[in-house]
């Protein structure tokens, strides 16, 4: 089992490792879900989240082991990454890895805990969340900020990004971070970027404004784009659920 820890918090190495080979029968479960699990510790009275990731097949395995980083080394050098262009998410303490010859076999990531006030999904379910046109117009600017910075966020979807509220407004923090690419961001590719948000129509009329006076770019040649790109992706979900739906009802027959 081999453990990188930021700078900041090497002096942890010991406590952290004992965390994770007790990490199947201690900590507060977050999320479990199918593929990753995430548990809450505390550790010199520091907060923190420690994603497992799912065991990889043989093929992926092996590839991690030697070709790509692994999920949880990409995290950590993403969010620091992220960090160093002032955009926020929460703090990268440590990966984890176990590998055997064969490959990798298990991996964790570690972060500061973050007390987040809501997700983004909030603001899509509640159409009368308080100033929600203040959060979308400031959400706006943080996604162009990721933009300038030539961050392709590849899963920028609305349980991604944690919101705090202070004195100073809104602060996001973008949180899942294996898939990104680093890259030149084009118009359409910023557009683009959005779909998986599950806007609506008045979201989006919201964030095509004010991103389209930050990138100096007309209000309906960007509401237009980002529109299309949302539409195109909500009916691709929609049609695959049907898809599956249709399927089941024809195996209960």
């Amino acid at each position: 089992m081999i453990i990188h820890c930021h700078p900041k918090y090497q002096h942890l190495k010991p406590q952290l490792l004992q965390l994770i080979s007790a990490f199947e029968t201690s900590g507060e479960a977050v999320t479990i879900g199918q593929r990753n699990v995430i548990k809450a510790f505390e550790i010199e009275g520091l907060k923190l989240n420690v994603k497992s990731f799912k065991v990889p097949n043989a093929f992926n395995s092996f590839v991690y082991k030697y070709i790509r980083p692994s999920k949880a080394k990409r995290s950590f050098e993403y969010a620091n990454k992220l960090i160093n262009c002032s955009i926020s998410t929460p703090f990268p303490i440590a990966y984890i890895e176990n590998s055997t010859v064969s490959g990798l076999k298990t991996s964790y990531y570690i972060s500061k805990h973050i007390d987040y006030d809501f997700e983004f999904r909030e603001l899509i379910h509640n159409p009368s969340f308080p100033e929600r046109e203040i959060i979308l117009q400031q959400f706006a600017d943080f996604t162009f900020k990721l933009h300038q910075n030539n961050i392709n966020f590849l899963d920028h979807s609305p349980g991604n990004t944690l919101i705090t509220k202070g004195n100073g407004g809104y602060q996001f923090y973008l949180i899942d971070l294996n898939r990104m690419r680093f890259e030149t961001m084009t118009f359409d590719k910023r557009m683009h970027n959005f779909r998986r948000l599950w806007l609506s129509k008045t979201m989006i009329k919201v964030l095509a404004e004010t991103y389209a006076k930050l990138y100096n770019k007309s209000y309906q040649d960007t509401h237009d784009l980002m529109l299309k790109y949302s539409r195109a992706f909500q009916l691709k979900i929609n049609s695959k659920k049907l898809r599956r739906s249709g399927r089941k009802m024809q195996f209960k027959k």
